[in-house]
């Protein structure tokens, strides 16, 4: 996720990080370099003059625009749902551990360390799936030994630890025997949490229809190779530099979808995923009233990973 300070409209206009610009540098170049061959040919291709006009291409650059708007909205549409999730896991989890100090831990929350810290290695097992990374290493300060040998061989690691928290808030219940609408409510924020899961995997696992892709990737590319022979007789020499500009935005486009399909992936527009689990450990176990808490995670070149 890019996170900057507002700039400048004149900065705006010259701003790499984090724009889609470096990903797309070499087709822009590409498709520069074939506007400025056409150019100096004037539009002849092996004797044969290539009679478009820009008129055609009127009507397909408003088409093709509308077609980029509506998979840019369905990706966007992926990117804002992962995000309300995470935002429902972070209000999950804080109710949860508000609940279990208060009703389990009473007096002393040391007593909820262990439910707290398996609930803070879901979050980061979720992660971990998502990105199809690791997550060992990390959970082994947070869980205990026995549940840790389990995830090391499971499939769907951050499953395991809400049976386990299913488990914990069972024997709370039976070893204070709090009372079934207690117990009942601590069990729906378990359940809050593997609703989020699942949206979660259902965003990860069912990407865009590829056929879908293929399409736009196709006609973006074709319609900015033959933009030159249509703008060619009106542009004159600036045809490369409008060739250049149309396939900018076209190509941006296209490649922002793309990012964008994917929001738990770790690209620069991608939802920062490691400082939003960072961030509800260090809520938690705030709310456990530990002092040493963790750092937030830190912007690298303004972007949070």
């Amino acid at each position: 996720m890019i996170v900057r300070p507002r700039l400048s409209w004149l900065r705006m206009l010259f701003v790499m990080r984090g724009s889609v610009l470096p990903k797309i540098s070499s087709r822009l170049l590409i498709v520069a370099a074939v506007a400025t061959l056409v150019t100096l040919v004037h539009g002849d291709v092996l004797g044969w003059r290539v009679g478009l006009t820009y008129v055609p291409f009127t009507s397909i650059g408003v088409a093709l625009a509308i077609f980029l708007g509506f998979r840019n909205t369905a990706s966007y549409e992926r990117y804002w749902e992962a995000r309300k999730l995470w935002g429902e896991m972070l209000n999950a989890s804080r109710s949860l551990t508000r609940q279990y100090v208060a009703w389990v831990g009473g007096s002393d929350p040391a007593q909820a360390r262990p439910f707290v810290y398996r609930l803070i290695g879901f979050v980061h097992a979720l992660r971990h799936q998502l990105r199809q990374t690791d997550p060992i290493p990390e959970l082994q300060g947070l869980l205990d030994a026995p549940l840790l040998d389990s995830l090391r061989a499971a499939r769907s690691r951050p499953s395991l630890i809400l049976q386990s928290l299913g488990h914990g808030v069972a024997e709370a219940s039976a070893r204070q025997g709090l009372h079934p609408q207690v117990a009942a409510v601590m069990e729906q924020g378990l359940m809050d949490l593997t609703d989020v899961q699942g949206g979660c995997e259902r965003i990860a696992n069912t990407p865009i229809p590829f056929a879908y892709s293929v399409i736009v990737h196709r006609t973006v590319t074709i319609y900015c190779f033959l933009l030159p022979f249509g703008l060619l007789g009106n542009a004159g020499v600036l045809t490369p530099l409008m060739v250049t500009f149309v396939a900018y935005t076209f190509l941006a486009l296209d490649a922002l979808n793309e990012e964008l399909e994917d929001p738990f992936g770790a690209a620069p527009n991608d939802l920062a995923l490691t400082s939003m689990s960072r961030g509800i450990e260090i809520t938690l176990r705030e709310l456990l009233g530990e002092k040493q808490l963790p750092e937030p995670t830190p912007a690298e070149d303004y972007v949070l990973l």
